[in-house]
């Protein structure tokens, strides 16, 4: 049976290229796949790493935070990491995403290909990843005797919302990538601003009356608490974070979605 595309065809790009989607998923998987193993092919500690670097991180802000600036926070430790591997799975999510795109543009340009594979395979690499550093922040939490509650059931759904709006926001600025290159470099400086305006290596308490709002307007504070009331605090998050983020999510997922694929024909040439 030979398959034919024509993108005249597709009413709705958007539905269209879910469809298509599912239709490589064996690529998809493929593509995950290898990209894990790219990774940490040439690497003497191979898979190891993932397991280190967050440690090492937090090792060096432990001491730096929590004893030169004295943050009275219980277990700063547990903490610390809770929020760097939240924050990682998007920060590196939605880098990747964009030079993956660029990188796939010779492909594209030769074979038909759902243009949003890259994006989703990113986003199935950072959740291997996320899954990995989870490792060695419950080893952190047994040593440092942190206990382990039943809110550890409610992670897979945080964990589902921020999937959502970190692969809502790696289409968007996959699109605008595609456009303006600058937007790739751009964003880099942007993520060093945005770390810092998130809560992830201090206390909100800590910021000023008058800065606080700022910090709170910002999505990814209260991703940050959503992981943070689940693993740290043992707690359930409020009803009103979950509908918060689940909303933010959702959007962020459909207009990413939308915008990306209205431009999808788009790409092949641009890039």
């Amino acid at each position: 049976m030979q398959l034919t595309y024509d993108s005249d065809a597709a009413r709705s790009p958007a539905l269209h290229e879910l469809r298509e989607l599912w239709r490589y998923r064996d690529l998809l998987k493929l593509l995950i796949s290898n990209s894990i193993k790219t990774r940490y092919k040439r690497s003497t500690l191979g898979i190891l790493w993932t397991l280190l670097n967050p440690l090492l991180n937090t090792l060096v802000l432990t001491i730096a935070f929590s004893q030169i600036f004295r943050f009275d926070v219980k277990n700063y430790t547990v903490y610390l990491l809770v929020g760097f591997v939240t924050w990682n799975l998007m920060s590196q999510t939605t880098t990747q995403s964009m030079y993956t795109l660029i990188w796939g543009s010779s492909l594209l340009k030769r074979i038909y290909l759902p243009r949003t594979i890259f994006a989703v395979s990113v986003a199935g690499n950072g959740l291997i990843n996320f899954f990995l550093a989870l490792v060695p922040l419950a080893l952190v939490m047994l040593v440092m005797r942190h206990p382990f509650t039943p809110a550890l059931l409610l992670l897979p759904a945080a964990i589902l919302i921020l999937v959502m709006f970190t692969l809502g926001l790696s289409l968007l600025l996959s699109t605008l990538a595609v456009f303006f290159a600058d937007v790739v470099d751009m964003y880099g400086v942007f993520l060093t601003i945005w770390f810092y305006l998130t809560p992830v290596i201090y206390p909100i308490s800590i910021v000023p009356e008058k800065f606080a709002p700022i910090i709170k307007l910002n999505p990814m504070t209260v991703m940050v608490d959503i992981f943070r009331s689940i693993i740290y605090l043992g707690e359930t998050p409020p009803v009103q974070a979950w509908l918060i983020t689940a909303s933010l999510s959702i959007a962020t997922l459909i207009i990413g979605w939308l915008v990306f694929t209205k431009q999808v024909d788009e790409l092949a040439y641009r890039i």
